[in-house]
């Protein structure tokens, strides 16, 4: 039997080495609990990148499979992990003027100003995927970032903002390859943002915090600090070019060289002994290769430093390296090589810890859970389900009572359709309010009889012509000026 799908997120981890699928609730006690996960090797990704949709489309399907099965649900959308070289970052400026009707700013001019922000100019090819705010100035004063400007007054509201941008054809392939599998892409997340969300909490993001994903195409930064994110950057370089490397060096399979480097691998040469010998078998017929642990820590140690080095420079280029408080949290499937903390803090000199992302789950989860290389697929059933709540909470907002004026459309339509004739509607004998009163009637305004009308001052002609049109209004003149000219109403053809 299927369990109750209502509040349960499916977060899609499209991998260079592999494809996850996590499917998650919040229980009651704001926990959350992954009610079955599976994956699959990735085919067609390369650093990121979907460059076989066929390929693509069928690892998914067995990914979800797996995990649908376990959880007893059947899988239909999904939120899905962005990564790859082509992810780009730009700062950007918006202003707003708060409508005169308001005398404090509400969310929906919150709303207008990030959204304001989907026009500016990009690059050829190129699609927002997040836009984040990064403060906002009311009338030319700054707001801390502890206070938000919903309820503030002022006339004017500017912010800076920080927005991803990613390449437009990835992006329609990730769709046609998770629409292939038979599934509804239900929202795109940068990656970096969704690790964050699963091993890194308030405290540290308002401290100021680097979280490093190390994956297997890609290495991805976003960097925090009091509590907003201030820099995303993907880096082309990760665990497959470490692998690749000690393929090349000892002269082995690509798969061999991936079992050396996550059951013996070490970032710490000095820390291996030199007598340590591993023997990898031999090819049919062809005797048994033996390499030092030594000599595989050295290869490890020089690429893992070469990526190591383009993070720093990420993290200065930020200007905010001297604002990491809660310094650098390492996560990802890299993150599990032996001294990478140690070699991490002697590089940038910044204190480094290792993320799992057991931060928001349940006491008792699945122990393989606690791992570095599910980061990603954990935070996006986290993003989720924050994104379905303040779906939810605005929706509530949104039907409150006296929140809005009730809409009036259908009224004032019936109005005008069940309207008498205009002449067979007016008195006898009018006056010159009168005909103030009916020259002046606006085409959003019901029409109501002549002696229920509030009495307003004489309008321009000009502005009496934006009424129903110069048509009714040239009746309506040609009639009084008839009554005005002589006090009585004459008949065509009467002298």
């Amino acid at each position: 039997m299927e369990q109750n799908v209502n509040d349960i997120i499916v977060g899609l981890d499209i991998g260079t080495t592999k494809i996850a699928c996590f499917i998650g609730r919040r229980n009651e006690n704001g926990k959350i609990a992954i009610l079955g996960y599976g994956k699959a090797p990735s085919k067609g990704v390369e650093r990121g990148v979907i460059k076989n949709i066929k390929s693509t489309s069928e690892s998914i399907v067995k990914a979800v499979e797996e995990a649908s099965e376990k959880a007893g649900v059947t899988v239909r959308e999904v939120y899905v992990g962005i990564a790859g070289q082509h992810i780009k970052s730009t700062q950007s400026m918006g202003s707003i003027i708060i409508p005169q009707d308001h005398k404090i700013i509400l969310q929906e001019d919150v709303d207008r100003l990030i959204e304001d922000q989907r026009n500016i100019a990009l690059g050829p090819g190129e699609e927002i995927i997040h836009i984040f705010p990064q403060n906002y100035v009311v009338d030319g004063e700054e707001l801390s970032s502890d206070v938000e400007p919903v309820g503030v007054a002022g006339k004017q509201l500017k912010s800076n903002f920080h927005i991803v941008t990613g390449n437009t054809m990835n992006l329609l392939n990730i769709h046609d390859s998770v629409e292939r599998a038979g599934l509804i892409t239900k929202g795109v997340v940068l990656e970096p943002i969704a690790s964050a969300l699963a091993v890194l909490d308030d405290a540290d993001k308002d401290a100021g915090v680097a979280l490093v994903d190390i994956g297997g195409g890609t290495t991805d930064i976003a960097i925090f600090h009091e509590g907003i994110i201030r820099h995303t950057s993907v880096l082309p370089l990760a665990g497959n070019a470490i692998t690749f490397d000690i393929k090349e060096g000892c002269k082995i399979l690509k798969n061999q060289a991936e079992t050396l480097k996550t059951r013996f691998g070490s970032c710490l040469p000095q820390n291996v002994s030199e007598n340590d010998i591993i023997s990898i078998p031999g090819i049919r017929n062809q005797p048994a290769r033996e390499i030092s642990m030594r000599t595989l820590a050295t290869i490890i140690k020089a690429r893992t430093e070469t990526i190591l080095e383009q993070v720093d420079f990420e993290i200065k280029q930020s200007g905010l390296d001297k604002h990491l408080i809660a310094g650098i949290v390492l996560t990802g499937g890299g993150a599990q090589l032996r001294h990478i903390k140690e070699l991490t803090e002697f590089i940038t000199g910044i204190d480094t810890r290792i993320g799992l992302p057991d931060e928001h789950l349940e006491k008792d989860s699945d122990a393989d859970l606690s791992n570095t290389m599910y980061a990603t697929g954990i935070g996006l059933v986290l993003y989720g389900l924050e994104r379905e709540e303040r779906l939810r909470n605005k929706e509530h907002d949104d039907i409150e009572p006296d929140e809005k004026p009730a809409d009036t459309t259908e009224k004032t339509q019936t109005q005008i359709n069940d309207m008498p004739p205009v002449f067979d509607s007016m008195p006898p004998m009018p006056d010159e309010q009168a005909f103030s009163r009916y020259t002046e009637v606006e085409r959003e305004e019901p029409i109501a009889p002549v002696e229920s009308t509030k009495k307003k001052e004489p309008k321009s002609k000009e502005r009496r012509r934006r009424g129903f049109g110069s048509g009714f209004t040239n009746a309506i003149e040609s009639y009084f000026s008839r009554v005005f000219n002589d006090g009585t109403i004459k008949n065509e053809g009467e002298e």
